[in-house]
């Protein structure tokens, strides 16, 4: 059975839109594309390489596709990044029917298919960009593991990680670092659902008792 291994960029507000280029991804007036530039360093180069040294496949969504075939195939052959992606597998989920130009794309039309794939034999899939597909595979407990490079910094709109449909889900740090940027890196696998718990008295005041008499009648 492979995994499924997510790897984003996010800001501290949780935006993960067009981290790479100011043209990236300029939909709905995202002036910030190519943010995560000043961020890198040698700390975090070596944390994305180390994502590509073990066999690997591409799990992406249709819009990060095109992002990357427009720019993967066109790289110097010497690039390690672009000789890996170019070569591997490049599984899509999309409902589209527009042509996969890019060498060794497959079609995934839901999430049954990619069920199916993580069920078979071959190397993890490795989600890149792709922020509509989270909430889909966490609703389905895909996701094994979630790293995150989460820059210093707040953009204020754009793409967010977790958007709608996200799934209440509690997660466990297995790994962490912090670069000399302020980059912090953490890796998280599943660990079930949400669990809560309260530090109020367990006898509550009658005051207490009031205000939740109003959030309960909409008038808090």
């Amino acid at each position: 059975m492979r995994k499924i291994l997510g790897a984003a960029f996010v800001s501290l507000d949780g935006v993960m839109q067009a981290p790479g280029g100011t043209q990236e991804d300029t939909r709905d007036g995202f002036d910030h594309g190519g943010w995560w530039v000043p961020q890198h360093d040698e700390q975090s180069d070596g944390m994305i390489g180390s994502w590509f040294e073990k066999p690997f496949a591409l799990l992406l969504g249709r819009r990060t596709y095109d992002i990357f075939a427009a720019y993967w195939p066109f790289m110097p052959s010497d690039n390690p990044i672009a000789e890996a992606f170019n070569r591997t597998d490049k599984y899509v989920l999309t409902n589209s029917d527009a042509p996969l130009e890019w060498g060794g794309s497959h079609r995934l039309a839901n999430l049954d298919a990619v069920a199916a794939l993580k069920n078979g034999d071959g190397p993890d899939l490795l989600i890149q960009g792709s922020s509509t597909l989270y909430p889909q595979l966490l609703a389905r407990g895909l996701i094994d593991r979630l790293t995150l490079m989460i820059g210093p910094l707040l953009l204020g709109s754009g793409k967010r990680l977790f958007g709608d449909g996200t799934p209440p889900r509690a997660l466990r740090l297995v790994e962490h670092a912090v670069t000399a940027k302020g980059v912090v890196i953490a890796s998280y696998e599943p660990a079930g659902q949400v669990q809560t718990g309260s530090f109020g008295a367990d006898e509550p005041s009658d005051r207490e008792l009031e205000r939740r008499r109003k959030i309960a009648a909409g008038t808090w």
